[in-house]
């Protein structure tokens, strides 16, 4: 049952982002039973008077006008009760009820997703190293994550959106807001290349000041890592940065360029303190190796996301299947079905006895895979030389790797250089 409307209906009845939601939800089973209680003649929550109040002033038809006036102007809603609702966001504390967005939200869930902060005036070293770091990730299928603010955000998100991948924009106000003005040039940009802005403030919201630090949460969340490249002691990036180390990510710090400087007291409290310093691309796309910090959870998720069309994969092809599945069905480009995707496991070469040449299984490989794997037969080659041998997108070339190092069929070396995995 689609509940949306009764989760919209509690964040006007407590406030946006309010923990008296969750303090309701504790007593009841779904969003429906709480509104019909709350409404009733006997209630199990001790309603304060504003909230009476509200009550009384707000009908459920306000909700269902909310959703219709969002459905006219092409925004979509999803509520905590919702499959599509992001699921590093519903472990959190207080997770936002009803998050408004505009675009393509399927390229935050099951994904590899960095969280990049930094601070609006930064320096040119640390727009330099953001656009760098940001555009290597989005190269290689992460989805980079930030607030479009100017400065840092936004420079990261068009290091990803100018390569066609896709980026997650959060906003402390609603998603039909044209804030901050001056970026509102690029929103077509990153919606064109899969990417999405997201709120938990209902339409035409301002950009009010207490709402950005409260909106952190969930950058820091929807980012299974998250980097910073410049930030003061009391920057709101430190904040983005301390959240997403209490939920437990691995977060990234660019070293300063200048250690006496106080643009960069945060990073050095951050390094200080347990942060990683980032040296290169490969320090992030480690954390999203087989093994690393974050597969688990991306694997979790992504089973998930299985589960819900019919097929539950054997423990040992689980992860192998699950990546040629979401990678036949385009997921990680924003498009495509993949509820009539035939799914056949792919399973890890078996070494041949002649130790100098290992030759993998290429069954149940993309065309495109297969044409990748048997280049390199013959020994390690550059990325650039596959990219112009098959005459492949760079970014296309770069998802299609890292899904052949996952699937264990490629090992990837030093200087973009790729080989037959042994």
């Amino acid at each position: 049952m689609n509940d949306t409307k009764y989760w919209l209906w509690l964040s006007m009845i407590f406030g946006v982002g309010s923990r008296r939601i969750w303090e309701a939800m504790n007593l009841y089973q779904t969003a429906d039973e709480a509104y019909h209680d709350l409404t009733g003649d006997t209630c199990y929550l001790r309603l304060r008077d504003n909230e009476l109040d509200n009550i009384r002033k707000t009908d459920i038809s306000s909700a269902e006008k909310l959703l219709d006036f969002c459905n006219d102007k092409g925004i979509g809603v999803i509520s905590y009760g919702s499959s599509m609702y992001p699921p590093q966001l519903r472990h959190i504390a207080n997770p936002p009820a009803v998050l408004y967005y505009k675009g393509d939200i399927r390229c935050i869930s099951g994904k590899r997703t960095v969280t990049a902060v930094g601070t609006r005036n930064a320096s040119d070293y640390s727009l330099r190293t953001a656009s760098y770091i940001c555009g290597e990730l989005a190269r290689y299928g992460v989805t980079i994550i930030s607030g479009f603010a100017v400065g840092t955000d936004i420079t990261a998100q068009l290091a990803a959106a100018d390569l066609g991948r896709p980026s997650a924009c959060v906003l402390g106000c609603g998603v039909d807001v044209d804030y901050p003005r001056v970026n509102f040039p690029y929103r077509d940009h990153i919606l064109e290349t899969g990417g999405v802005f997201i709120s938990e403030y209902p339409p035409g919201t301002p950009p009010h000041s207490q709402h950005f630090p409260f909106r952190n949460r969930i950058l820091a969340a929807l980012g299974r890592v998250t980097i910073v490249f410049e930030a003061s002691l009391k920057s709101g990036s430190l904040i983005t940065a301390n959240l997403s180390l209490d939920q437990g990510r691995e977060v990234f710090c660019l070293p300063p360029a200048d250690i006496m400087s106080e643009s960069y007291s945060g990073n050095c409290h951050l390094l200080q303190t347990g942060a990683s310093p980032l040296m290169e691309p490969q320090d992030v796309l480690d954390c999203f190796r087989i093994g690393g910090s974050s597969d688990s959870e991306i694997r979790t998720e992504s089973a998930g996301i299985m589960s819900k069309f019919g097929f539950v994969p054997d423990d040992e092809d689980k992860l192998r299947v699950r990546r040629e599945m979401l990678a036949r069905a385009n997921v990680s480009k924003g498009i495509g079905d993949i509820s009539g995707v035939v799914v056949t496991p792919v399973r890890r070469a078996k070494k041949l006895s002649a130790p100098e040449k290992n030759v993998p299984d290429l069954s149940g490989l993309t065309e495109t895979q297969k044409s990748i794997a048997e280049l390199l037969m013959d020994g390690a080659v550059h990325a650039d030389v596959i990219a112009q041998k098959l005459d492949m997108d760079a970014g296309e070339l770069m998802t299609e790797l890292t899904e052949l190092e996952i699937l264990g069929i490629i090992d990837s070396l030093p200087g973009k250089m790729f080989e037959i995995s042994r």
